[in-house]
């Protein structure tokens, strides 16, 4: 059996401004393409179809066409991430055609989509702890504990439950959006620590023959148990510039009875990430010749900001996406450190409250802090 695991699309998202839409278009195009050229019988998609909850009205077309495209050659799993609303992508899942089949809901992540050659498929949407501790209760009643690596055990149990109640042995692939122990993150990745921890044991995947993931942008194996293949995909574009090294990816698993061989599928660079440093000058010569086609985060060292200076830089880096000016001697400039999204909300709140007070938050200002934090992230997933 011969599939394509692929995740993190992030349709509808921008890089500092710029519209991705197109590229991410370019992405799902080649993606077809291989599908077609490889004679892949099935697609896995790991989460984080779309950015944001409510996707704008072209990233739902542009899914759209790809789903009828990729069903006419091979079936189409996917699961919902946490930048995915599972009700919005969801909809309609049981309207779908065969080829294309959704796994937006707990209730059914131990329902696999069955595949030629025993090969059994099942998707594990993105578990937030908060939202779906009860409905993970085991026969007794007893609730999963509030953590990311109890939610996923327990659904785990649930697959592990079903494969031992088969008649026949059958190879599992198990599709889940999370932050495995082993990881790397990148800048890009949304915070999703519940109780300030985010990771899962990679362990809990025992049982399963190859875990496709999602949630990480790099493409990346993770060591696991014997007899388990961890991977991640990676995102299809680089969406920030700590992606910059990455060699953006698909990949492309043969699962044969006693075997799992990987290969990764190059995807195509709409244009390279760079960054650039050094004095006005040297940016504007030689220094600044083989950046002048990428998207670039400009960084001009001079001692004192030169004038003009966006405008011509922009002349000279006509992608430029970020221009800063930052000289070598400031050293108040040295010990900033930019926000980002992987970055957790309560520890900035909790550096903000140390820079405003002279002294950190103590243990219930955390708790306050923390506590106001998942509030809104509560409310922003039930938008």
């Amino acid at each position: 059996m011969r599939f394509l695991h692929t995740s993190d699309w992030h349709l509808g998202r921008t890089l500092h401004g710029v519209d991705l839409l197109d590229h991410q278009a370019a992405y799902l195009a080649h993606l077809v393409d291989v599908v077609r050229a490889e004679q892949v019988g099935a697609v896995v998609v790991a989460g984080d179809v779309y950015d944001r909850a409510i996707p704008p009205v072209e990233a739902v077309t542009l899914l759209s066409e790809t789903l009828a495209q990729l069903s006419e050659h091979a079936t189409v799993v996917v699961t919902s991430g946490n930048h995915d609303s599972a009700t919005r992508l969801g909809f309609g899942s049981a309207l779908m055609r065969d080829r294309v089949r959704l796994r937006t809901r707990v209730a059914g992540l131990a329902e696999p989509v069955e595949l030629p050659d025993g090969v059994l498929v099942y998707g594990i949407p993105y578990l937030d702890p908060d939202a779906v501790r009860h409905a993970l209760a085991d026969d007794e009643g007893t609730v999963p504990a509030r953590s990311h690596e109890a939610v996923t055990v327990a659904a785990m149990s649930r697959i592990r439950a079903d494969l031992a109640g088969r008649p026949a042995r059958h190879r599992a692939v198990v599709a889940a959006h999370a932050f495995v122990v082993g990881g790397l993150a990148s800048e890009s990745e949304r915070d999703i620590r519940v109780g300030g921890v985010d990771h899962v044991p990679a362990g809990v995947f025992a049982g399963a023959d190859y875990v496709a993931l999602g949630h990480l942008h790099g493409p990346q194996r993770v060591s696991g148990p014997d007899g388990t293949t961890l991977r991640y995909s990676g995102s299809p574009l680089a969406y920030s510039f700590s992606e910059q090294h990455h060699a953006k990816s698909s990949v492309l698993v043969d699962l044969s009875a006693d075997e799992v061989r990987t290969e990764l599928v190059a995807a195509p660079v709409p244009r390279r990430l760079a960054d650039v440093t050094g004095t006005l000058d040297e940016l504007l010569g030689a220094a600044g010749e083989p950046h002048v086609d990428a998207w670039t985060r400009v960084t001009v060292t001079d001692a004192h900001r030169p004038a003009d200076l966006y405008r011509r830089v922009r002349d000279r880096f006509p992608h430029a996406l970020v221009v800063q000016h930052r000289s070598s001697s400031d050293a108040v400039a040295a010990r900033a450190v930019a926000v980002t999204a992987s970055h957790d909300p309560v520890a900035v709140g909790a550096d903000f409250v140390q820079h405003v007070t002279g002294h950190a938050p103590s243990a219930d200002e955390l708790a306050v802090l923390r506590a106001a934090y998942e509030h809104v992230a509560a409310a922003e997933r039930s938008a």
